[in-house]
């Protein structure tokens, strides 16, 4: 019997687009050129591509903890992840230069509004009492959005991994200022939290 194939493996369609990448060029960024002003579709912030990082503490004590979360990171993305290591010795947390500390994945174009879809659509609104994410942007036009749970995504099966672990996912944008990156994520449907002015 042929083993179940995981998101991590899947290929996606020769040709297929997925829906927020065709939004983005049909609506986002006409409503972005009216909002900014800006002289030419050049201007329009993009996104360039999805960043997903998993720190595991436990990792110092066994390194099959490691491999566990990059293999559900893999799942989680739909695509391969990395480990990474820490650059420095420190000898209080048994840490040595080199040492497998967590897991990351980089998603650009058709994967990437693949996952931003899913975590819009399905992920986030599975967070029990939900009233939003914080729109503190980086200064650089980037957003990084931290989850506590990686639980909360549904291809995490909870039985065959119990550990839980926080997923940080950045979103890195060529907006010039956090008002526009701001802008453009909110455009995809990120839900910002809403202040009473």
């Amino acid at each position: 019997m042929a083993k179940k194939e995981t998101a991590a493996a899947q290929t996606l369609p020769a040709g297929y687009v997925p829906s927020l990448k065709k939004l983005y060029k049909e609506e986002i960024v006409d409503r972005l050129m009216k909002q900014f002003s800006y002289s030419t579709v050049m201007q329009v912030p993009k996104l360039v591509k999805i960043t997903l990082n998993e720190g595991v503490g436990d990792a110092t004590q066994d390194k099959k903890i490691v491999e566990e979360a990059a293999a559900e990171l893999s799942i989680i993305a739909g695509q391969k992840a990395v480990l990474t290591t820490s650059k420095k010795d420190i000898s209080n947390f048994k840490l040595r230069k080199g040492m497998p500390i967590g897991a990351k994945v980089t998603l650009r174009d058709v994967r990437m509004y693949e996952f931003l879809e899913r975590l819009i659509r399905v992920t986030l609104p599975r967070i029990r009492d939900f009233n939003g994410i914080a729109e503190k942007m980086d200064g650089q036009g980037n957003y990084t959005l931290g989850l506590k749970e990686q639980i909360i995504f549904p291809e995490v099966d909870i039985d065959k991994n119990p550990r839980i672990h926080g997923v940080e996912v950045t979103f890195v944008t060529t907006a010039k200022t956090d008002e526009e990156a701001y802008a453009l994520l909110k455009e995809f449907g990120l839900p910002f939290k809403k202040h009473n002015k």
